[in-house]
Parts: structure tokens; sequence; C-alpha cells
């Protein structure tokens, strides 16, 4: 089974790679945001819990988005492996997802890192809200909060992989093409 945690920060491309790890090596794609917004809009049990949350604008605990990740992948008993999709997010989570894994009797392959610019991301970013009518996007005071959230709350998760020897960056800057090459190179070097 292979497992990868699909890494970066916002506008790094990642949900445009991931479609193309997905086609290529058969993974099911576990995005934490729309496993959130599924058990929401479906009013689940985990769903509601959720929401008491977020409807406080208060984040999500791990334990409640370890459930849900729990249930998502139980839902695919034949998956190939699954690529993580802005999940895990802090080192806790990491260590609950190798947890998670483990009970499967698998583990995390890899994370793949896209490594972008600060400055190439903010254009990206607000290319994105031009085509996708993302407001979030549009706004510079907003992409710079999420990208120093980034930097000091979920970036530190890369050491978790370092010290598992389970990191790989790759050179987010160029075509799709390219460095879609990359991250097939990185995985079939594994």
């Amino acid at each position: 089974m292979l497992n990868i945690v699909l890494f970066g920060p916002p506008g790094a491309g990642k949900g445009t790679q991931a479609e193309r790890l997905i086609e290529k090596y058969g993974l099911s794609h576990l995005s934490t945001g729309d496993v959130f917004r599924f058990n929401i809009k479906n009013n689940t049990e985990l769903g509601q819990l959720a929401q008491s949350f977020t409807s406080k604008g208060h984040l999500v605990p791990d334990e409640v988005t370890i459930k849900m990740l729990r249930a998502e992948v139980m839902n695919h008993p034949d998956s190939n492996g699954f690529i993580f999709d802005g999940f895990p997010r802090t080192n806790a989570q990491a260590a609950a997802l190798d947890e998670l894994l483990s009970s499967m009797s698998t583990s995390v392959n890899v994370m793949l890192a896209l490594e972008v610019e600060e400055e190439e991301l903010k254009m990206r970013l607000i290319k994105r809200a031009d085509i996708s009518g993302r407001v979030d996007d549009a706004d510079p005071k907003i992409i710079a909060n999420r990208l120093k959230v980034y930097k000091n709350e979920t970036e530190p998760v890369k050491e978790y992989y370092q010290n598992q020897n389970k990191f790989i960056g790759v050179n987010g800057f160029g075509t799709i093409d390219d460095i879609t090459k990359l991250l097939f190179q990185a995985i079939d070097s594994l």
C-alpha cells in the first residue's frame, strides 16, 4: 500500500498534483476539508460534533478529525493507498495518523512537500481567485495570514517526517507537467 502525505503551503499546487498522482498510482484522495464538508452536510454524528466547534470559530479537535479520517479510510478497503491532503497539520496529528495506519498494518511511505517561494505563492493564489472566485484567495491580508499560519503551525510537521527519513522536498516551481514528473520520480524511487 502506498500512502503519501502531500504537503505544501496554500497555492503550492497540491490539489492539481493530487489528481495526477491518484490517476497514475490508483490512490484514494483523503482531503480533510472534503471529509469535514461531507460529514457536516450529511449531518452525521461526527459532522454535528465538528460543527459544534467550527460554528464557534474553534479548530476541530484532533480526535474528532482522526475519527472522521478513520471512517473514510475504512470506506476504501480495496484501495492501493491514500493521498492525505490537508492532513496532518500538527505533529500530534502526524502521530495519530501513524497510529491509525499502524492499526491497519501499513504506514506513511513518504511526505512529498511542494516547495514554492512566498512571492510565487501569492501570485498563484490571486490568479486562483480570478479563476475560482474564492474570495479568500483575492485578499492580500488573508493570503499573508494563511501563509503565516502555515509557516508557524503546519510547516513544523516536515521535521516529524524528516526524523523518520520519509520527507522528500520537491521543487514546486515550473510547469505543472515538470512538477508532476518530479513527483513521479520521487515516488518511483521509493
